[in-house]
């Protein structure tokens, strides 16, 4: 498959600050020396620390937020020593930055609700999402009720910047495995509910992220109820140009990738329909 062409940079950018966010995760604002211009949702970064002394690769990260001043934010879990040298950085810190890499999330349109469901921190790249599909930024402009964000987590510390979700006035639904917060049980649970009381149309579009056997059951919904889905694959990446074929994977022979037997995530993807790919 020809793989889409890559507009990314090898560049350094300072980081601008570091805020705690959630149980385990931080909120990372950097600003490129290079402006990275306007980004599309579903997009990544891959950012390296120059105190990351565990394998010297850069991570991938979904870009959260971009502000007006050309400063970007990341939506990080603190996992590894990779992630733990991001959250240590201080104001001014040079990191290694690649990017703007991947394909997004596909235009909005205004025919049909769309519904996000994210797992822990798949919420990633959702908040720039909403943000676009209310400005009609990228496609349709939506209505504030044609927007639902199904946000899951065990507790309510994995419910990461729920806040500033609820404060983008679309309706948020808050799911917890210990029922913290919100409904009590997973997101797939809270996504039937919603169709069994009425409170969405039996057609929607569905996007999803977060841990891969949530992002599995959704899609079968999808595909038990004929509807379209597209996820925001999590992968394990190497370089994020498509050159290490670490984050491959099989594209459905009736899909619309099914001329090629693989797909790469990082070029081909991270977003893509599940009619493509086999999750």
């Amino acid at each position: 498959m020809p793989a889409p062409p890559i507009d990314a940079r090898s560049q350094n950018a300072h980081v601008l600050g570091v805020e705690p966010c959630g149980e385990d995760g931080v909120l990372l604002r950097i600003k490129p020396l290079e402006p990275a211009g306007p980004l599309r949702a579903g997009r990544f970064f891959m950012l390296r620390s120059p105190d990351d002394t565990a394998p010297a690769i850069p991570r991938p990260f979904s870009v959260y937020r971009q502000h007006d001043d050309g400063s970007i934010e990341f939506l990080i879990k603190v996992m590894g020593p990779g992630t733990r040298a991001l959250a240590r950085s201080s104001p001014g810190t040079e990191l290694v930055c690649v990017g703007p890499l991947g394909n997004g999330f596909p235009e909005f349109g205004a025919d049909v609700p769309q519904v996000m469901v994210a797992g822990g921190i798949g919420s990633a790249p959702f908040y720039m999402a909403i943000q676009q599909a209310l400005a009609g930024s990228h496609g349709a402009k939506v209505a504030p009720e044609d927007l639902t964000l199904i946000y899951g987590g065990r507790k309510a510390g994995f419910l990461y910047d729920l806040e500033a979700f609820m404060d983008l006035g679309v309706r948020v639904l808050a799911a917890t495995d210990d029922g913290s917060v919100g409904f009590h049980g997973n997101v797939l649970d809270c996504l039937r509910k919603q169709w069994e009381v009425e409170n969405l149309p039996e057609t929607v579009r569905l996007l999803t992220c977060g841990p891969e056997p949530m992002m599995e059951a959704v899609a079968h919904e999808a595909a038990v109820k004929n509807l379209e889905c597209w996820v925001s694959l999590e992968s394990y990446m190497g370089c994020g140009v498509g050159i290490c074929n670490g984050c491959s994977l099989v594209t459905r022979p009736d899909g619309p990738l099914g001329e090629w037997p693989v797909a790469k995530a990082c070029v081909d993807g991270p977003v893509f329909c599940t009619s493509a790919i086999e999750l």
